[in-house]
């Protein structure tokens, strides 16, 4: 039992040193922690078996595996979430310059004669931003 806690001790410092002082991304995250899981099983096994290194080793190295492939998979939905939200953002931003300019010519062409909806605005204050700063409806969609 001694055994056991002094490799799973040595393993959990050794993944704590290598990891200070910078930022780990997911992949990194899960290695380690599957690489700890690992280790701690892995030296149960292990220990039962009366091979408690092998299992550490075994253990680990399973884990270690493990985590970093599907902290993998975790990095790269974030960043194909976070590809999508900035195309999303260039829509919206174009979508609003592109209604601007229409409302820009309409002025200019002398054909905004008064309200559609009745309030004297031309209907087209909902899509300015400025007025939907403090809106409890969804930010992204112009048309709330």
């Amino acid at each position: 039992m001694k055994n056991i806690l002094v490799t799973a001790s040595l393993v959990t410092a050794l993944s704590l040193i290598g990891c200070a002082g910078n930022q780990m991304n997911s992949t990194e995250k899960s290695a380690l922690g599957g690489g700890a899981l690992g280790a701690g099983l892995g030296a149960i096994v292990g220990s039962q078996t009366g091979h408690t290194g092998a299992g550490v080793a075994i253990g680990t190295a399973a884990g270690l595996l493990g985590g970093g492939l599907v902290g993998g998979q975790v990095d790269k939905q974030n960043q194909a979430t976070m590809s999508q939200e900035e195309r999303l953002r260039r829509q919206d931003e174009e979508l609003y310059r592109q209604r601007r300019e229409l409302e820009e010519l309409r002025r200019q062409q002398g054909n905004d004669t008064g309200s559609r909806d009745g309030s004297g605005s031309g209907g087209y204050d909902r899509y300015d931003r400025r007025n939907d700063q403090g809106s409890s409806q969804n930010s992204r969609d112009p048309y709330y």
